[in-house]
């Protein structure tokens, strides 16, 4: 009699979570920040991001179909995330063929070389985000001001966080408020700091994500920021204020939340997950403070990334029944 008994690949034991829900809860959260953007920049964001998006599925599948020749991958959404979160990480006024090139490094560069979701080592969005801003500086760089009334003013406006670094701006001066709820230049992901805390909260709700990787990174940033501020500033109101500007500036809540909690990309264990939050908030406020960029968030999460190998292989849990 033939053995009728197949055993396959661990893992054997499944959760009630699948691919397309976890990528959906991820989109949902990102809502809110799509729309203070809208509110803020204007219909251009919506272009930005339906190019970035439709780009991402549409090279996904011509990869999956004509090159690895195998079943679909885009119904997983997971492609669409990544087009999402590209989008997130421009600024509302870039040349939408910019958009594109992006999408490309993005699926046929960062992920489907390595056999798509699941096998990849870097954030493909954030990989695609450093090669522009590499490739394109001054079109990464060139960020459209909101006016006062909320909608994008046709003048070029430089960030919190590029303002500091080129001494136009005080952490004392900075409008809090602004940085809060989303009316300053930035990239699309970058303008609201609530928005995107909203979204955490859903996902922290959803158990998409666990808080440890988030808030390693910002309070290793806080309280590096805070060490800096007592060695470098005399003003003891600078201990205050320069944290909080570093974390409701630029890609810290973005990044903390959406790019480094990638499951793929991040560590399996808690602890692993702690050390790796620790590295890219130490890394950020490296390359923030010292660094040529005035942003330092996405070199900091792709460098940990080719870490997360070394994590996963020598911070392990205990083994059950193990002393």
């Amino acid at each position: 009699m033939a053995n009728r008994f197949f055993v396959a690949p661990a893992p054997h034991l499944h959760g009630e979570m699948s691919t397309v829900r976890l990528m959906a809860d991820v989109i949902i959260a990102l809502l809110p920040a799509l729309v203070i953007s809208v509110k803020v920049f204007g219909w251009d964001v919506l272009a930005v991001t339906a190019v970035s998006v439709v780009s991402c599925v549409a090279l996904e599948a011509f990869v999956q179909h004509f090159i690895v020749r195998g079943k679909s991958t885009v119904g997983n959404l997971s492609a669409a995330l990544t087009g999402l979160l590209l989008a997130m990480n421009l600024p509302s006024n870039i040349p939408l063929w910019i958009v594109v090139v992006g999408a490309v490094f993005a699926i046929c560069v960062a992920k489907m070389p390595f056999g798509g979701l699941g096998k990849n080592p870097f954030n493909p969005a954030l990989a695609a985000r450093v090669f522009l801003l590499i490739a394109y500086p001054q079109q990464m760089t060139s960020f459209v001001a909101p006016s006062v009334e909320g909608a994008a003013d046709a003048a070029s406006g430089a960030t919190p966080l590029a303002a500091l670094k080129a001494g136009m701006l005080s952490a004392c001066d900075a409008d809090y408020g602004a940085m809060f709820t989303g009316a300053t230049a930035g990239s699309l992901g970058e303008v609201s700091a609530l928005a995107l805390l909203l979204g955490f909260a859903y996902l922290l709700m959803r158990r998409v994500i666990s808080w440890h990787i988030p808030v390693s990174i910002l309070a290793t940033m806080a309280i590096f920021a805070t060490i800096y501020a007592g060695v470098r500033f005399e003003d003891s109101m600078m201990h205050l204020y320069l944290p909080a500007f570093h974390l409701l500036s630029g890609g810290a809540m973005l990044g903390a939340i959406y790019m480094a909690t990638d499951y793929v990309t991040s560590p399996m264990t808690k602890k692993g997950m702690l050390i790796y939050g620790v590295g890219i908030g130490v890394l950020t406020m490296c390359i923030r403070l010292w660094g040529a960029y005035p942003e330092g968030m996405s070199f900091a999460i792709l460098i940990m990334n080719s870490v997360t190998p070394l994590l996963n292989k020598y911070v392990k849990p205990r083994r059950f029944g193990s002393r």
